[in-house]
């Protein structure tokens, strides 16, 4: 039977299941990545655990997200995670060394392998014709203890490309396409898969911009065929021998099919404060800009920066406008320098950063109040760059370089007619710089775990009671983000690993009441609308509101990760049956329900008691997911089963 490239790397990879929609499948995983801003909690859930060494072919512990040194939290959290690196037998990439995605594709990238991580934007390794899925951190602790992941088998949603794209458009003016048309939920259950002659003309690093942002469609993971586009980024990084062709049979068939002419796309932005808010550059031309920021997983591609810097060499940016520029990996600060493109960034302007996240989640570059930032960033969020006002936008290179030098967003076609200026062509060298000083081979012998003040323990959580009683401390809206429930930041993120401190900042953004209400009422209910919990696979938004002591979530609908790790720390997580009782029930409310145990085992149907009422509520809880549920989290199963 014919079968495309999902399908072959999940059959590769089945250790139990069908690969049948919407039942649970096991797979074997490969590699995993972490990173510091959840690789701490995964490093003490792996010390819960007592692992002894990873059982993975490949586990690498990045440090990207907390480069800001402005006490010593962030440094004793870089030392304990890498003393826990040579503890459990990881790789290590020091502070500064490159964000996760370009960098593991960069040096650990391999066609046809599965790739876990504690962070959303795992999928862009996807790029590569690897399956690449972002989750939990207990989830990927499991995996690096040798056990398989489980997930509800997605739709393979197949979007053909066609054409090329036409000058001063760019490979995140197609992700911010597919957000025009299907916006934040359109890849709930979905793997999305590219496929179609318009791949020709999209190199490796172009696919990765694509494949990154499918987190921002809610999508399972994003997969593209390993071809010559990925054997030729292989070869330019020294690891040809690497690669191996994946590619989807001729008539290979998709459960859901859409298509993109690639020739008739222009420059667009996502505008404040949803990566669904996409519009043409041109009608929101004209808007002030107090910032510019080229950088992140998003746009992370040496051809990203050069073009950046094609466009603004000899000219100046505007006015009072900050002109930020993150390299996304020290090897590619390493060829931007060779290529004489740092210089022309610098004389226009630019402030060069570290190798690292930063600005994207809010680890500094925070723009001034009332101002507005554009981006190459993947999300814009409420108060996720670190401004609690903030008008974030995201776009493509082109139009961030135009902007910056015009200090009004502007469509680079605009610019350039107005400029007289042809789209640049770019001289790319074709062997990449190699860099390894700073990623450190896990040790033979393992070390002591070394852990500083702010370094805490995983709370022990009970399992679910038999019966409910809990009124409704929180009622929010659609489309709450993690970054919502707990926040990034300077401020919040120094404490990752420190979950009585961090839960004080729980839901700050939306209520900054919560944390002290849900102390004084103890076990309690959250309402939600469509889409909650989306965006990072941060487990922190599960566990923080669990220790204030959530029990029982009740929403329209959820994310993809957000909804297992809710099951991960025993919180249940339910849906309205009929829609139309997320708008009757209120804050204050008291949800009550009985025979809690019997009915999670036998039944996908709940009957609660709201004041008067019996409403009825449906969960998609696994066999697997109940047990863990009533044990209170995987943590205490896993010891329950010895």
């Amino acid at each position: 039977m014919s079968s495309n490239v999902a399908q072959k790397l999940i059959a590769s990879h089945l250790a139990g299941g069908e690969l049948e929609p919407g039942s649970e499948v096991q797979l074997r995983i490969d590699q995993t990545l972490t990173q510091d801003a959840t690789g701490t909690m995964v490093m003490l859930e792996l010390e819960a655990m007592q692992l002894d060494r990873v059982r993975t072919e490949v586990s690498v512990q990045y440090v990207d997200h907390n480069l800001l040194q402005a006490d010593e939290r962030n440094a004793e959290d870089h030392r304990f995670l890498r003393s826990a690196c040579g503890h459990f037998g990881l790789w290590y990439s020091k502070p500064g060394n490159g964000v996760s995605h370009p960098t593991h594709m960069q040096r650990f990238g391999r066609p046809g392998a599965t790739l876990l991580g504690s962070d959303s934007h795992t999928c862009a390794a996807g790029s590569l014709g690897m399956l690449a899925i972002g989750a939990g951190g207990i989830e990927v602790a499991q995996a690096m203890a040798g056990s398989p992941f489980r997930l509800r088998m997605p739709e393979i949603w197949g979007i053909e490309l066609t054409g090329e794209l036409p000058p001063w458009v760019s490979a995140k003016d197609v992700i911010l396409e597919m957000l025009r048309r299907y916006g934040v939920s359109g890849g709930v259950g979905r793997i999305i898969e590219y496929h179609g002659p318009g791949l020709a003309s999209l190199t490796a690093m172009d696919r990765h911009v694509i494949a990154n942002m499918g987190a921002e469609l809610g999508a399972t993971t994003t997969v593209f065929p390993a071809d010559d586009a990925v054997r030729g980024f292989l070869r330019a990084e020294g690891r040809e021998d690497d690669f191996a062709e994946l590619l989807a049979d001729h008539d290979a068939t998709y459960d859901v099919s859409d298509a993109i002419d690639l020739t008739s796309l222009e420059p667009l932005v996502a505008t404040p404060s949803s990566p669904g808010n996409v519009v043409p550059v041109r009608e929101v031309a004209g808007t002030e800009i107090g910032q510019v920021v080229i950088g992140s997983s998003a746009n992370p591609g040496l051809r990203d920066f050069a073009i950046a810097g094609a466009m603004v060499g000899g000219r100046q940016t505007g006015g009072a406008l900050s002109f930020d520029v993150n390299p996304t990996s020290r090897s590619i600060l390493e060829d931007l320098t060779r290529m004489g493109v740092t210089l022309e960034l610098v004389r226009a302007g630019a402030r060069i950063h570290q190798a690292g996240c930063l600005g994207c989640i809010g680890m500094g570059q925070a723009p001034a109040g009332g101002t507005n930032s554009l981006r190459t960033m993947p999300r814009n969020f409420p108060g996720r760059s670190g401004s609690a006002d903030d008008a974030v936008y995201l776009c493509s290179p082109e139009t961030a370089a135009a902007s910056a030098l015009t200090g009004v967003l502007v469509d680079p076609r605009d610019w350039a007619h107005e400029q007289a200026v042809a789209y640049p062509e770019l001289d790319l060298p074709a062997r990449h710089s190699v860099n390894t000083a700073m990623l450190e081979p896990p040790p033979e012998d393992p070390g002591e775990l070394l852990k500083g003040p702010n370094i805490g323990t995983l709370p022990d959580f009970d399992g679910l009671p038999d019966r409910l009683e809990v009124p409704v401390a929180l009622k929010v809206g659609d489309n709450v983000s993690t970054d919502e429930i707990s926040p990034a930041g300077a401020a919040a993120l120094p404490y990752r690993s420190n979950i009585a401190k961090l839960a004080e900042f729980t839901f700050r953004p939306v209520d900054p009441e919560y944390a002290d209400r849900a102390r004084e009422l103890g076990d309690h209910a959250i309402v939600g609308g469509a889409n909650y919990g989306q965006g990072s696979s941060r487990e922190h938004a599960a566990i923080t509101p669990r220790y204030l002591g959530l029990r029982l979530v009740l929403a329209r609908s959820y994310a993809r990760i957000h909804w297992q790790n809710l099951a991960n720390f025993g919180v249940l997580a339910c849906e309205f049956a009929d829609d139309s009782e997320y708008d009757r029930i209120e804050a204050g409310d008291v949800v009550v329900l009985d025979g809690l145990h019997d009915a999670l085992r036998t039944s996908d149907v709940l009957e609660a008691r709201v004041g008067d009422r019996t409403i009825e509520l449906r969960h998609r809880l696994s066999k697997h997911q109940v047990d863990m549920l009533l044990a209170g989290g995987v943590i205490p199963l896993l010891r329950a089963h010895g």
